[in-house]
């Protein structure tokens, strides 16, 4: 019979050593993009200080780890990729801490691609229902101004612009 014996090396107390608000950051960013004010609010709820917090986001921007612009254009073809309109991404956006100018030049990127995106939404959600019947025209808008489409972009998704 084998006793279970204490090693002189007991790894339940070990603990791993402390890692700096920079290695902290980091590995947020390797899993995905990170705006500048999320990454400082993480930090914050890590106990991390804000000056701490600000010169080690500061270094990762600096060697080319975190960039609002990457963060902003990710966020814009994600969420334009899962059919949200450009109202919605705007609002989402501005929460992040970014720019209006900044806003204005990731979103510009997609300008021509709006309606086509709100029509695409109601033709697989309702089909050709959406333009014959009137209730299902306004639950389609409804749908989309949700979404966050502008209100030309949904006019022209549910009003027989639809080709088949």
């Amino acid at each position: 019979m084998v006793k279970n014996r204490k090693s002189e090396f007991d790894r339940t107390s070990r603990r791993p050593p402390e890692r700096s608000p920079a290695q902290r950051a980091l590995g947020m960013l390797v899993r995905r993009e990170h705006s500048r004010k999320e990454l400082t609010r993480k930090l914050a709820s890590q106990g991390i200080d804000a000056s701490e917090a600000a010169a080690a986001i500061d270094r990762l921007a600096k060697d080319g780890w975190q960039d609002d612009l990457r963060f902003a254009e990710m966020l814009v073809r994600t969420r334009a990729g899962a059919g949200y309109g450009p109202i919605r991404i705007r609002a989402e956006l501005a929460t992040h801490g970014l720019d209006q100018e900044m806003i204005r030049h990731v979103l510009g990127d997609l300008d021509g691609g709006w309606a086509d995106t709100a029509r695409d939404l109601v033709r697989r959600r309702y089909g050709p229902a959406a333009v014959d019947d009137p209730a299902v025209r306004r639950k389609a808008a409804d749908f989309l101004a949700r979404r966050g489409f502008a209100a030309e972009q949904i006019r022209g998704a549910v009003r027989g612009e639809i080709e088949e």
